[in-house]
């Protein structure tokens, strides 16, 4: 069986798995269409949004200092190896009512279920990948994040191992990628002759690309069969849950890590081009540093300027921010096709509906750029009283610019935030 072209892509392909390929230099001639679009696109061809339910712990994410020379905070020093490749913003928000109701308001503007940012930016550079979009938790999803233009929440994929078989089989064929994880197998044992085949075929460098992609895939593998493995049903129990869902320590931190290592292979395949992750936040107790924090997750959000509760939350918050440190180092280290890495093409917003989880506060919410072909590197602090204050959907405006996407307002923001990045 020869190497298949399908959704105009090679992919490697048997038995219900279809392996997609990333984009290789010695195959353009013959998959000219992969790259379909990207030329009438900006300077960004890919975006992808992270947004935190209970938010940050503002204290620990904004620097003290703005512009370039500003500080490390305590959360962003787990990023601090890609200081040259982030923005850090602080003062912006949609000037939304307060509440955890008014969390999906991150994506859509001032008015909650509105048509979010990623389905603009879907429903134009979307269909020439396999998936429009891909919308995905770590942790259980307690708001909805995207909205289409007709404010539909799209449903969001909670399992690592649901996106490996989305992204990795046929619809007719999901079971057998749970089969293949269980039994400790991966993917690529059903198409090795292939895959041989095809990097004696290639050049040196896609050679070089082929193996590393392929021990990234087998990586992700061995670490979703341990979770799977951990994942065995439980005694039963006449003991009533309380209203949150508890997870068992580590496991949504383990959960998140592994999407975001399938979500930079969804991208260094052009699977999809746009993708959103929410980051859940309920009564999950976490061990952290061999030591089991005080209280939940959710909880320890409500710290009431409690020094011990807030010491409890900013150590879960720092594990999310080393989650979000891995998916940058992949985007760094994988190319697109024509040898760039996939930062310099793919804008990573890292964000929140909620400013301050404690008081349900939503405003000046802690927010992040990074990638997508912009000049990065400073902290830049919105004085958010002053008349005709930039507003984060004026951020959202040079966003869709910089993919091509050319819009003069979103929701209740006019501006744009061009000239910060010039």
């Amino acid at each position: 069986m020869r190497p298949n072209n399908s959704h105009r892509r090679q992919v490697l392909k048997a038995a219900g798995i279809s392996i997609a390929l990333p984009q290789l230099e010695s195959l353009a001639d013959s998959d000219e269409s992969s790259n379909v679009g990207q030329a009438d696109l900006g300077k960004a061809s890919r975006l992808v949004c992270i947004g935190t339910y209970l938010g940050f712990y503002r204290d620990a994410f904004f620097p003290k200092q703005t512009g370039r020379e500003y500080q490390f905070s305590t959360l962003l020093g787990e990023v601090a190896d890609h200081r040259d490749h982030f923005t850090v913003f602080s003062g912006l928000d949609h000037r939304a009512p307060n509440g955890h109701a008014a969390w999906n308001n991150f994506l859509c503007g001032q008015s909650p279920n509105a048509y979010s940012l990623d389905q603009q930016i879907a429903d134009r550079i979307g269909r020439e990948t396999r998936f429009p979009s891909i919308q995905l938790s770590a942790g259980k999803a307690s708001q909805t994040m995207s909205h289409t233009r007709r404010g539909v929440a799209l449903p969001m994929i909670q399992r690592p191992s649901v996106l490996y078989g989305k992204l990795f089989a046929t619809e007719a064929d999901r079971k057998r990628t749970d089969y293949l994880l269980k039994s400790g197998k991966s993917a690529l044992d059903s198409v090795l002759e292939d895959a041989d085949q095809l990097q004696r075929s290639v050049s040196g460098a896609d050679r070089v690309k082929l193996n590393e992609y392929f021990d990234s895939l087998r990586e992700v593998e061995r670490r979703m069969t341990r979770q799977l493995a951990s994942d065995l049903p439980v005694p039963s129990t006449d003991y009533q849950l309380p209203d949150y869902d508890p997870v068992a320590p580590t496991l949504q931190l383990e959960a998140e890590t592994l999407m975001y290592d399938l979500m930079a292979l969804a991208l260094e395949t052009d699977s999809t081009r746009v993708m959103t992750l929410f980051i859940g936040g309920l009564g999950q107790v976490f061990t952290i540093d061999g030591r089991t924090l005080q209280a939940g997750y959710h909880a320890l959000s409500h710290h009431g300027n409690n020094a011990d509760a807030i010491a409890d939350l900013v150590k879960v918050e720092r594990e999310h921010m080393r989650c979000f440190n891995g998916f940058l180092n992949h985007l760094k280290l994988k190319t697109d096709s024509t040898g760039k890495p996939l930062l310099d093409s793919t804008i990573v917003l890292l964000g929140t509906g909620m400013g301050d989880a404690s008081r349900h506060a939503n405003s000046n919410l802690p927010i992040l750029v990074a990638g997508g072909g912009f000049g990065h590197g400073q902290h830049l602090a919105v004085e958010r009283k002053e008349a005709g204050a930039p507003l984060l959907g004026d951020l959202y405006l040079t966003l869709m610019h910089q993919l091509g996407v050319e819009v003069d307002q979103f929701s209740n923001a006019k501006q744009n935030l061009n000239h910060l990045f010039s």
